[in-house]
């Protein structure tokens, strides 16, 4: 028996969970997505001195709550970057990017002193890449090119019609990938020429993960 009637339950108590692991007063990385959209309402009550944002969607949300969003050139570091993912693993790595704001949300990811996601355990695998296909983020000219590419590795990628970033770039979403080694098949992906970046997020990956279960919260860390 679950302690939550619905998907959306689960979301918001995670999103929850993650406020005591945030700064109050500080300056916070805000992602995007579902569970981060139940974050956001909360975040008042921390009384922050500014939030940077991942995406267009979410600065429009925390505008509308008060929140002052800066642009990152303007910080050094952030106090902490919270986001949700597609699928995450026991090594925290993450597969991010259905929403299409990987990119931002790897750059923002980047410079925060503590990296928090917040999931439900729909999201917790045992490997990356079986269910879920990992986005690519490509200059509109090299489309075909990085698609040609990322067959050679052993995916299958497709365009996903009608979907262009906040960047101005398109998105490959590559089924069938054998993610086994996580961080260098990272590193293998942004190395094609015309990848502006891809949703592996094993650099950058998360320093704690508060997952919402059928039976509570569990907060995770790498092992």
């Amino acid at each position: 028996m679950s302690l939550y009637t619905t998907q959306d339950e689960k979301k918001k108590a995670a999103a929850k969970a993650a406020l005591k692991h945030l700064p109050k007063g500080g300056i916070l990385g805000v992602g995007t997505g579902s569970t981060v959209n139940f974050l956001i309402e909360m975040l008042p009550e921390l009384q922050l001195e500014a939030a940077v944002s991942s995406s267009e969607a979410t600065a429009e949300r925390l505008r509308k709550l008060g929140i002052e969003v800066v642009d990152m050139n303007s910080v050094a570091s952030l106090d902490a970057y919270v986001d949700g993912a597609d699928e995450i693993d026991a090594n925290l790595h993450m597969i991010k990017g259905g929403g299409a704001a990987l990119t931002r949300e790897k750059i923002v990811a980047s410079i925060a002193k503590k990296f928090v996601c917040i999931v439900d355990d729909s999201k917790w695998v045992n490997q990356l890449g079986v269910g879920f296909a990992l986005p690519v983020e490509v200059i509109p000219m090299a489309r075909s090119a990085v698609a040609r590419k990322i067959v050679s590795l052993g995916g299958d990628p497709v365009y996903r019609e009608g979907v262009v970033t906040d960047n101005g770039n398109v998105i490959l979403d590559v089924h069938n990938l054998n993610i086994l080694n996580a961080l260098e098949l990272e590193k293998t992906i942004n190395d094609i020429p015309g990848v502006v970046c891809n949703g592996i997020f094993a650099i950058n990956k998360a320093d704690i993960a508060v997952v919402a279960t059928d039976n509570g919260i569990e907060e995770r860390t790498a092992g």
